[in-house]
């Protein structure tokens, strides 16, 4: 019975990944590959662009505290990237990273700086980053992201305007 249902279903799901899949690469293609840097005096105005991502006062303090308890000289960046899966067909990945590609677009705030990748940052622009502590979890999330058009309630994941 279990088997059947996988059957009728993973045509579904190979069809959404590939469509994803397709999305991400023809985002590729149509943008461009300048390096964008956000200066820490135009990010903490309050006149920032909408296509900017923002980090949360929470978002910022954390990052701090990371980058204080590293004995590494190079300060720790915050990646966010989108890759297909999840729930909703894409999802937000976020990790620390010491260095940028030249490929990526770098936003700063009270000098913690978020790094997103050009493929990335067309499904990304105007989101604002929280960090988040609960009972059973705590994480660095994207709160509202104007690209989405749905999403899981976990917010890990989201489905994008077409």
């Amino acid at each position: 019975m279990s088997k059947s249902l996988i059957q009728r279903i993973s045509p579904f799901f190979i069809a959404r990944i590939k469509q994803n899949h397709k999305l991400l690469r023809s985002s590729f293609y149509s943008s461009s590959s300048a390096l964008y840097e956000a200066s820490s005096e135009s990010s903490e105005s309050p006149y920032l662009p909408l296509d900017a991502i923002h980090m949360t006062d929470n978002c910022v303090k954390r990052m701090k505290e990371l980058q204080a308890s590293e004995e590494s000289p190079k300060k720790k960046m915050l990646r966010l990237s989108v890759e297909t899966g999840g729930c909703s067909g894409f999802q937000y990945m976020f990790d620390l990273d010491c260095k940028t590609d030249p490929d990526d677009r770098v936003f700063e705030r009270e000098g913690v700086k978020l790094v997103v990748d050009n493929i990335s940052y067309d499904f990304v622009k105007g989101v604002t980053i929280d960090y988040v502590e609960e009972l059973i979890h705590s994480a660095f999330l994207v709160t509202t992201n104007p690209s989405a058009v749905g999403g899981c309630s976990c917010q890990s994941s989201f489905m994008v305007k077409q």
